[in-house]
C-alpha cells in the first residue's frame, strides 16, 4: 500500500468521525433537553387540571346542591385521561340521558337509514270495480312520526287507485308490538299530558290533540274551544267563561284537562278566562292509539267521498292479502334527532320496542328492547349487571344508571365511524336548538357543547360532547338529584360546569 494512498484513508476517516462526533453531540443536547421541555408541558397540563378541578368544585359548592349529591365525570376523547370526577360510579335515575341508550342502541344496530312501514291492505281478489268488497287492514310497525297530512296522503293514493267504496270494516292492526301502553315504573298520575302518550305500533299525531281555547267576545260568554285535528273520537265538555281580571277565583281555576281517572277521551274546559287574553293552548293525550287512527282514517276517507260505512276495530291482518299503499318513514338518523332534540318520549318508546322487534322478533316488547341495549353495553365491555333499566324514554324511576356507564357510551359512539356523525347531530347545541335552545348562550359552550337533558322530579342531568379552547375533545355526563328546590338552580350549576370545560386549556397561553 503506498503512502499517498494510506495519508487519503486517514482523511477520510478524520472526516468522518469528525462529522459523526458532532452528530453525537447534537443528539445528546436534544436528549438532555427533551426531558426538560417534557416536564415544563406536563408541568403547564397539570396545573391546568387543578384549576379546573378547583373551578368545578367551587360551582358544586353551590347552596342549590345543599342536600343533594351529584355524580360527575369529565374525560378527554383524545387521550382517555379523567379530567375530573366524583360519584361517577354510583347509580343515579338518569331520566332522559335515557333516551342516549335508546337512540345509540337503534342506531347501532338498525342503522341509520332503517325507515319504518305503515301498510293498507286489502284480502285477496276482494277489490272490484272501485269496491273493496272487505275489510281495509292497516298494520303498523312503530313509526312515531305519522301525522294527519300522512294519513290525508294515503287517502289520495287509494283514490287514484280508484277506490270509492269500503264494504267491510277498517281493521287496525297493532299486532307488531305488545299493547302495554305504558312503560313499566310510570306514575298512576302522570296523564292528561303528552309527555306520556300511550305507545302503539299504530300512532299518529303523537297519539295526542291540540286543544285551543280563546275568550269570547264579551264577558260572560262562553269560551271559544277548538280541537286540531277535528275528530268525533274526542269529546269537549265546555263549561268556561270570559271574565273580567277582578274574578280572580274563576281565573285561578281555568284548566284544560282529559278525564283521565275515568280513562275517557273526554277534554273539559273550565274556569275563566280575560276578554282581553291571548290564546291558550295544551296538548294532550288520547288513549287507545290504534282506534285513533282508525278513526282519523275513516273520517279523512268520507271527507274525500269514498264511502265506508262499517266499524273500526283493532284485529290482525290476514296470511293471504293484497297491498294497496305503504307508507315509509324518514331515516331513523332523522327520528333520533327529534327523539333527542325535542326529548320526546313517545319516540323514544316506540324506537326501544321496535329494536325488540327487528332484533329478537315480534311482537316487540319494552324487554326486548331492554335486551338488546344491555347486550350493546355488554359487547362494548360494560357489566351489565351493575345498572337496571325499566323504559326507553326515562320517565320511568325504575332506570338505575351511572355517569361511568353513560361516558363509555359516549366513547363507543364517539369511536363509531358508521353512526358517529348520525348520532351527535341529533343531541342539542348549546344556546341553538332543542332542550338546550335557551342554555349557555353568550359563552365558549354556545355552538359547539352538544348534550342531552334530563328532567324528573327532584333528578337533573346532562351528557354529551364538547371541545375546549385548544380543540380537544371531551365526553361528560352529569347527573345531580334529591333536591327539592326548582331545577333551573341545578341546571345553572350544569351549565357553569359545561361553560369551564368548553373554555378550558391544557397550555397557559
Amino acid at each position: 500500500m503506498n503512502l499517498k494512498f494510506k495519508i487519503s484513508c486517514f482523511y477520510f476517516l478524520m472526516n468522518k468521525f469528525h462529522f459523526s462526533f458532532w452528530f453525537l453531540i447534537f443528539v445528546l443536547i436534544n436528549l438532555a433537553c427533551a426531558p426538560s421541555r417534557f416536564g415544563i408541558k406536563h408541568s403547564f397540563t397539570k396545573k391546568a387540571i387543578a384549576e379546573l378541578t378547583q373551578q368545578i368544585e367551587s360551582v358544586l359548592s353551590d347552596s342549590a346542591l345543599y342536600q343533594s349529591r351529584a355524580g360527575i365525570k369529565i374525560v378527554s376523547l383524545k387521550t382517555g385521561q379523567v379530567l375530573f370526577e366524583t360519584d361517577s360510579e354510583l347509580l343515579f335515575h338518569p331520566a332522559s340521558n335515557m333516551k342516549l341508550l335508546t337512540t345509540a342502541t337503534a342506531l347501532t344496530k338498525l342503522g341509520s337509514n332503517f325507515k319504518f312501514k305503515t301498510t293498507f291492505y286489502a284480502d285477496t281478489s276482494a277489490i272490484t270495480d272501485s269496491t273493496i268488497s272487505g275489510n281495509l287492514y292497516i298494520k303498523g310497525s312503530g313509526d312515531p312520526s305519522l301525522t294527519t297530512k300522512d294519513l290525508w296522503e294515503i287517502v289520495q293514493k287509494l283514490k287514484e287507485l280508484g277506490i270509492q267504496q269500503i264494504t267491510g270494516d277498517l281493521v287496525c292492526d297493532e299486532t307488531y308490538l305488545d299493547d302495554y301502553y305504558y312503560g313499566a315504573g310510570w306514575m298512576w298520575d302522570d296523564a292528561s299530558s303528552s309527555d306520556f302518550a300511550p305507545i302503539g305500533a299504530l300512532s299518529v299525531n303523537r297519539n295526542c290533540v291540540t286543544v285551543k281555547v280563546s275568550p269570547g267576545a264579551a264577558i260572560g260568554d262562553t269560551l271559544v274551544v277548538t280541537l286540531v285535528p277535528q275528530t268525533s273520537y274526542v269529546t269537549i265538555e265546555n263549561f268556561g267563561v270570559t271574565t273580567d281580571s277582578t274574578d280572580t277565583t274563576l281565573l285561578k281555576d281555568f284548566k284544560i284537562e282529559r278525564k283521565w281517572r275515568e280513562d275517557e277521551n273526554t277534554i273539559i274546559v273550565e274556569g275563566g278566562v280575560t276578554a282581553m287574553s291571548p290564546q291558550k293552548m295544551r296538548v294532550i293525550e288520547i288513549i287507545e292509539p290504534a282506534l285513533y287512527f282508525g278513526t282519523l282514517f275513516s273520517e279523512l276517507l268520507s271527507a274525500e267521498e269514498i264511502e265506508f260505512t262499517g266499524d273500526i276495530i283493532k284485529g290482525e291482518t290476514p296470511d293471504t292479502n293484497l297491498v294497496l299503499v305503504e307508507h315509509l318513514s324518514q331515516r331513523l338518523s332523522f327520528l333520533a334527532t327529534t327523539t333527542n332534540k325535542n326529548s320526546d318520549n313517545l319516540y323514544a318508546e316506540l324506537l326501544l320496542k321496535t329494536l325488540g322487534a327487528e332484533i329478537l322478533g315480534p311482537p316487540g316488547t319494552a324487554k326486548k328492547g331492554l335486551s338488546t341495549i344491555k347486550r350493546f353495553f355488554h359487547q362494548i365491555g360494560v357489566d351489565t349487571t351493575s345498572f337496571g333499566l325499566a323504559d326507553g324514554s326515562g320517565v320511568s324511576r325504575y332506570n338505575m344508571i351511572s355517569p361511568v356507564q353513560i361516558i363509555e357510551l359516549l366513547k363507543q359512539m364517539h369511536q363509531d365511524f358508521n353512526v358517529q356523525a348520525e348520532f351527535k347531530a341529533s343531541l342539542p347545541i348549546a344556546g341553538i336548538d332543542g332542550t338546550l335552545r335557551n342554555r349557555m348562550k353568550n359563552t365558549p359552550a354556545e355552538g359547539k357543547l352538544r348534550g342531552k337533558t334530563g328532567t324528573l322530579r327532584g333528578t337533573s342531568a346532562l351528557a354529551g360532547y364538547t371541545t375546549t379552547a385548544d380543540g380537544e375533545a371531551l365526553a361528560f355526563s352529569m347527573i345531580m338529584e334529591h333536591f327539592v328546590g326548582p331545577t333551573s338552580g341545578i341546571r345553572r350549576i350544569q351549565d357553569q360546569i359545561g361553560v369551564i370545560i368548553s373554555a378550558f386549556r391544557r397550555d397557559s397561553k
